[in-house]
């Protein structure tokens, strides 16, 4: 094993773990692992940058741009207000709810989607009494499916399509991934309206069990000069019998009391933290209790909202102090409480680094609502959108002016990268919307992942680590022939992207496929569609897919449920999906 083998095995080990245990910004593991291969002679400078250059990684940011576009328009909620309706059953709302999200997902992308039928799931849920999990698991996964279908139902498709250009391969066509993504689509469809439903978790709002049942927040107070706390117990404050609030620690002078005696004297300036529940934290702040929140946790505005949002895969904020986010200055809104799914966070609000799938509780000051439209660092949660001032006949215009480019493109009339080129710059033309508008829509961080997990897949062929890790799964996978070295590459693409990013999953595993297929003399096509679809089918934990994760806290479920729900969709995803590529492309 050579010495450049050596070092591209020890910068993908670190790509794993980096992006797993989220030691810094996904964006910058990426950008970290490159610069190592650039510094140590592994790769040019320009054969590191050359994705930037890469037709499907400009191909992914205009997609990107319309799909927010057609967000910011409104006309997908008004949609689904019309579709999703409250006088459904609860299958009626599983089986529209399925359809309509995969139909959408297969030709814009997942994220977007669900970010913004989340508001309407949870909204439905509360005013069926039905618990919210029962439904956001089935939201996230008819997203995955549907993105399956199409080139452009998701980023990783046409990174792999990126891909397959690099290495001079016949470029992949919009349909090519519907002989397969329909049919398990639909598999995955019957097996959660059939059976998946009933694996859901139940976890309604119980209060006996709220602790350990609870959607629980972590909320920061003070206590000012001339409260009426100041030199009471904590007993004869009343702070113990609080409904859906429990006093977990107080901080005075740096020094942290935990647990809280009811006979605990209480001093100025001392910082009660409290879990608990939105209505409750909303009615505490909002009350004369003599507490006070913390500086950064106040907007100045006569009317304030109390919004719940959750953290994108991508977003700015990850692992920044809530201290240093500058929130109200972004966004016109404070960070009152954090919700982290299955860790007890302890300590100041201001203390907390952010991580992906946060929930975060907002009071929100009135330029709110028109900023976070334009950011993707968060995804809005517990509001649905108002849809009284939608200009449906502009809504309608850009969205099927989409559709016509990807008609056109399906049937080979003009590339799919000129006609939304075409799009977007008739959409200024004609002042449908503005430049600075689009731009807007423009996510940075997953640009600069997508072009530069390229290079790591460049790396592993010119090295020969693609061969030298082809052979062993070739070996090990050898007494099914083809068909095994199939499902040997699904196998290893799934279990990375369970783990870290589908991005970065495809990026590792597609050199390997494509070793495979040329020492098996067999149509690459199919090892390429493995890695797709492997790298896309994220059902077993909430950190391996974005919308996985944007679903965890808000359904506030726990990770077992994703294995519970997701093993059996997974095992049946893959089953269809080897065997049709086998049949289909051998």
């Amino acid at each position: 094993m050579s010495f450049e083998v050596l070092i591209l095995l020890s910068v993908i080990l670190f790509l794993i773990v980096g992006l797993y245990l989220e030691i810094f910004h996904p964006a910058a593991v990426f950008f970290i692992a490159v610069s190592i291969l650039v510094l140590s002679g592994i790769l040019s400078p320009s054969e590191a940058l050359s994705g930037f250059s890469n037709e499907q990684i400009a191909t992914i940011i205009l997609l990107l741009l319309v799909s927010n576009l057609i967000q910011k328009m409104g006309i997908i909620n008004y949609y689904f207000s019309k579709i999703l309706k409250e006088n459904l059953t609860y299958k009626q709302f599983l089986g529209k709810m399925f359809f309509t999200v995969s139909s959408l997902s297969s030709f814009l992308n997942n994220t977007p989607i669900v970010a913004m039928l989340i508001p309407y799931v949870y909204d439905w849920s509360r005013k069926k009494r039905i618990a919210p999990s029962k439904l956001l698991i089935p939201l996230s996964y008819a997203a995955i499916l549907g993105g399956t279908i199409t080139l452009i139902g998701t980023s990783t498709n046409l990174l792999v399509n990126g891909l397959v250009v690099e290495n001079n391969l016949e470029p992949l066509e919009i349909l090519d991934f519907a002989y397969v993504g329909i049919p398990a689509t639909i598999a995955g469809f019957l097996y959660m309206f059939f059976i998946g439903y009933k694996l859901l978790p139940d976890r309604k709002d119980v209060l006996e069990s709220f602790l350990e049942r609870k959607k629980e927040y972590i909320v920061e107070t003070i206590i000012k000069k001339n409260s009426p706390l100041v030199g009471k117990s904590v007993k004869e404050a009343q702070l113990r019998n609080l409904k859906g609030l429990f006093l977990i620690e107080i901080i005075r002078s740096h020094k942290k009391i935990y647990p809280v005696s009811p006979e605990e004297i209480l001093e100025e300036n001392d910082i009660l933290i409290f879990a608990g529940q939105t209505d409750s934290i909303t009615d505490l702040i909002s009350s004369k209790s003599g507490l006070s929140l913390p500086e950064f946790c106040v907007v100045d505005d006569e009317k304030v909202d109390v919004v719940e949002v959750v953290i994108s895969n991508n977003s700015s904020l990850i692992n920044k102090k809530v201290r240093d986010t500058d929130f109200r200055a972004k966004f016109d809104a404070a960070i009152l409480a954090v919700h982290r799914n299955g860790e007890k966070l302890r300590g100041k609000i201001g203390e907390i680094s952010l991580k992906p799938g946060d929930l975060l509780l907002l009071i929100t000051g009135k330029d709110f609502w028109k900023r976070a439209e334009d950011t993707t660092d968060f995804y809005i949660v517990s509001k649905v959108r108002e849809i009284f001032n939608i200009d449906t006949r502009k809504g309608n215009l850009v969205f099927l002016s989409f559709l016509l480019v990807i008609i056109l493109s399906a049937l080979k009339i003009i590339s799919l990268f000129t006609g939304l080129i075409l799009l977007i710059a008739g959409f200024v033309i004609f002042k449908i919307t503005s430049y600075s508008e689009i731009k807007k829509g423009l996510d940075i961080n997953l640009v600069i992942i997508a072009a530069l997990s390229l290079s790591i897949g460049k790396a592993m062929i010119l090295t020969g680590t693609a061969d030298i890790l082809a052979s062993h799964i070739n070996s090990l996978f050898s007494p099914l022939g083809v068909l095994g070295a199939l499902l040997g590459v699904y196998i290893f693409t799934n279990i990375l992207t369970e783990f870290v990013t589908n991005i970065a999953a495809a990026s590792i595993t597609f050199p390997i496929a494509l070793s495979l297929a040329n020492s098996l003399h067999a149509d690459p096509t199919a090892f390429v569609l493995a890695v797709a679809y492997g790298a896309s089918a994220s059902f077993i934990t909430p950190i391996g897919y974005q919308t996985n994760l944007m679903v965890y806290g808000v359904g506030n479920y726990k990770f077992k449920d994703f294995v519970k729900v997701g093993l059996p969709l997974s095992i049946i995803y893959a089953i269809i999906c080897i065997l049709l590529l086998f049949f289909i492309f051998i």
